[in-house]
This record gives C-alpha cells, structure tokens and sequence, in this order.
C-alpha cells in the first residue's frame, strides 16, 4: 500500500532542511561515485514511462517514495552526461559551483522581465556578460544578454539582420507585404542546423539558406561565399545575412572570420559568428587568434553552458548594435511601463521572451570559484588531451584522422583492409555502436566527405589522462573483436 500525507500546504522550512540536506548528500555521492554508472542506460524507449504511474497521484506522497522512485526508475534510465567519460557531442558538464547556484535561483524564482521585478538579476546579468566578453576579447562595445541556448541567440541574430534591411518595416509589415526582395543568408556546409531552424522560425525559410563550400579543413571559402553572393544579388536575391562558425559542430573547424568580416562589411552584410562551443577558450592568451575579425562582426554566441561548466542552461549573445535588436523586439504595454525604464535596459526589451530566469548567479558562482586563472588551467589541460588522442589515432595504423584538431574533437575512423568505401562505414558505424553499448564511454558521429566519422570530445570538467587512456584501449579492443567478425 502506497505510503500518503496530507500535503496541502508547503514544506516547512524545517522540512525543507531537512530534505535539502538529503539532496544535497544524494548530489554529492552521486559525482563522487559517477563513473561507477554507465555512462549510457540499457534501457528501450517506453521503458521509463512505463514504470511511471498513468494520473498523478490523489494525496501526497511522502518524500522518501519520491527519493525511491528517483533511485529505481529515473536513474536506470539516465544518460550521465557529467560522467568523466562522456566524450560525445559537445559535453555541458555542471560543476558544483555551478549546481549550488542553480539551487539558489531556483529558491528566488525571480522574474527578470524588467530591471524593477528584479534589480539584482538585471545588473548581475549585465556586470558577468562584461566580465565574459572581457575574459576572451570581444569588443568593448558588445552588449550581451543571457538566451538559454545558442539556437534561440542564432534566431535573435537572424532577426537582427532582418531588421537591419535599410528602408523597409519588416517588423510591421511582415515580409509578405514589407516589399523587399526574397532574403537569402549564407553558411556554411558545417554551420550548425540551428541556423536552418532560425531561418524557418522567422520566414526567411530553406530555401533563402545557401550553404557555402568548405576547403579540405572544413572553414568556408570566402571567395565561394563572395561568388554567391553576387551571383544571388544578379539573380534577384537580398543578401541580408551571413554566419561564420569558430568551432563547427563536426569537426570544431574555424572559419576565417577576418576575410568574411571584410566580405560582409563591403556587401552592407549583417555577420553573425557562432562560437557556441569553442569561444571560451579565447580566455587563454594562445588562443586569441581564433577571435582575429571579431571587432567587424555584428553579433556573436558563445554558451557558458558547454565548455564553462556552467549548469544548462546559459547562452552569451553580444552585439554590437543593441539597438537594433531593441528595434525589432521591443513592446511594452502600459502593465509593464515602470518609472525607472528611461535609466535602465530592460531585457524583455531585447528579445523574444518575457519570462527570464535568474541565469546569471550559475556564470557568478563559476567566475568566482574557479577564477581565469582555474579555467585557463582546465582549458590548457583538455587541448592537450585533444592533442594527446589525436597523436595515438595518428601513430596507429588501424585508424585515421579526418579532420584537424583546433581545439580538443577528434574525428577518426578505423580502417579495414580491403574493404570497400561503403563496407568501411558500415564497419565504423558497427564499431562505434559496440563502444557505446559497453556504458564505458559515449562517443558520437558525424558524416565527412562521405565517410562514417566517429568523434571524441574532451571538455568534461572531471575527464583526465586515464579516463582517455582506458577509452583508447576500449576503442581498440572492439576494433578487434570486431575485425575477428566483420
């Protein structure tokens, strides 16, 4: 018989001190002991909800069931993407710090829609995105605001560039009736979908994506991007917007931001840069370069949330033109009207939401902590574990590398002798499934000139040496059992 209370009201604080206390011990056994977990669950799709119960219950529940049903059904179910061993995609690793602030926004549950409803909020968010752009180099005159992820910064900079189109009132006319030409946005063949999706979300649609051609490193050919550019403006298109990736999402390659600015800037071309992933490790003074070009974009993206241990969800947008981004999403009825809004930015202001969470205190707490000097240290140590996996896929005949290493991804494949292009990817696509289904490590894949291409990630704020060293005789030692049987 299921165990109930009377809960019809909220937890005492004593209560609350208790059972905070719990979770607390219950989040830090669980880092402490993560590696004994599979890093990915065995468990089938509907598995999960099966277990859950069809209506929510009618009396309340104890808080020791609920901490068992958390243990028994969520757990087994739970991909551990704070595993140290969690190498695939671009791994958002929480650190502790940042978990602790997490609780403590959670607890003021503010709304920072206006500076008023929440003055703390307003003015930290303003003082970390200087602190950030400040640690890797951007412009003084970027201003930035928080989004969740980088596919909504992405849409807003796309918006942007949308209501940058001198002499038309997209904004109150929409683009069926504004009178401008059909609006075409340039990318990369490696820029990240998200860029796609913007697109769609705001009416430019697929069709208005042009995807411009890489070179055998993966960065965009800027004379490929100036050829389609004209081209499209001969053939009756706006050119109204490009993207520039530091740190694709397949291979982590950059693009040169330096050349594409100048394109851009001569073409009246707002340009967006995506450094979602890799733009934090501008921190460090040896890797300013990948930003070279940065003062002639337009806007800019980089997410906390991915290489900065910042718990998700937390993107950095800047731009150097605010005002536009004001233009094209500011109304403000009279029940939002305050009498502090002629000396404050209110960020509802300044984007699609009005709801906004207190985000800032997670990018605080991690500052503080670990300070430039604590990341820089981490940072340095996972471009030289990338540089380290890279050198064993380069000695080992049994593999090869696909793409160059700029930072900690490595895209490699395993070879097999005389097999064909198509056996070879089945080979590797069989291969990296019987990797992951140990639970010992999660790799992910990508796609490159054709070929099936197993990646490796190394930005977990808890992976070391030896967690790379155990996957790389895991790796090998599936490649021959697999190679005893294929």
């Amino acid at each position: 018989m299921k165990e109930t209370i009377n809960n019809n009201a909220d937890m005492t604080p004593e209560e609350f001190r208790k059972y905070g206390y719990e979770i607390v011990d219950w989040i830090s056994g669980y880092i402490r002991d993560i590696k004994s977990y599979p890093v990915l669950p065995a468990v089938k799709p509907g598995e999960i909800k099966s277990k859950l119960p069809s209506m929510p219950p009618l009396h309340g529940e104890t808080f020791e069931k609920i901490i068992s049903d958390l243990n028994n059904i969520i757990m087994p179910g739970m991909t551990h993407w704070n595993h140290p061993n969690f190498m695939a995609y671009f791994n958002s690793t929480s650190s502790m710090p940042g978990m602790l602030a997490e609780f403590l926004s959670a607890a003021f549950n503010v709304n920072g829609m206006v500076w008023k409803t929440a003055p703390s909020s307003n003015e930290l968010e303003e003082r970390m995105l200087e602190w950030l752009r400040d640690a890797i180099g951007l412009p003084q005159n970027f201003w930035g605001i928080v989004y969740d992820t980088a596919s909504v910064s992405s849409m807003h900079a796309i918006a942007c560039a949308r209501e940058n189109i001198p002499g038309i009132n997209i904004r109150q006319k929409g683009l069926a009736n504004a009178g401008v030409k059909p609006l075409r946005l340039y990318a990369s063949e490696q820029a990240h979908s998200s860029i796609e999706k913007g697109a769609v979300a705001l009416g430019i649609g697929l069709d208005g994506v042009r995807k411009i051609k890489v070179d055998k490193e993966f960065k965009i050919i800027p004379s490929e991007l100036k050829r389609a550019i004209d081209e499209d403006r001969e053939n009756g298109w706006f050119p109204f917007c490009a993207v520039a990736t530091i740190g694709t999402t397949s291979t982590t390659s950059i693009d040169p931001l330096d050349e594409i600015a100048d394109i851009c800037r001569n073409e009246n071309i707002w340009l967006h840069v995506d450094a979602a992933h890799a733009g934090v490790t501008a921190i460090l003074p040896e890797m300013k370069w990948i930003l070279k070009g940065i003062e002639k974009a337009d806007s800019f993206v980089v997410n906390p949330h991915k290489w900065m241990f910042v718990p998700l969800d937390f993107s950095a947008f800047y731009t150097s033109k605010p005002e536009v981004l004001k233009s094209a999403f500011s109304i403000v009825p009279d029940y939002l009207k305050t009498s502090e809004d002629n000396s404050v930015k209110n960020y509802m202001d300044y984007g699609i939401q009005l709801g906004r969470r207190f985000r800032s205190m997670k990018l605080w707490f991690v500052f503080r902590y670990f300070g430039i000097e604590g990341l820089m240290k981490i940072y340095r140590e996972h471009l030289r574990l990338g540089k380290l996996f890279a050198g064993w896929i380069d000695e080992e005949k049994n593999f090869e590398r696909l793409a160059p290493v700029p930072f900690s991804t490595i895209c490699f494949r395993a070879l097999s002798a005389n097999r064909s292009e198509v056996q070879i990817n089945k080979f590797n696509e069989k291969l990296l499934e019987e990797i992951n289904s140990t639970g010992k490590v999660l790799l992910s894949h990508t796609i490159l000139n054709g070929k099936f291409t197993i990646r490796l990630v190394v930005s977990g704020i808890r992976t070391a040496e030896n967690d790379l060293r155990d996957s790389w005789q895991l790796i090998n030692e599936k490649f021959n059992q697999l190679s005893d049987r294929f």
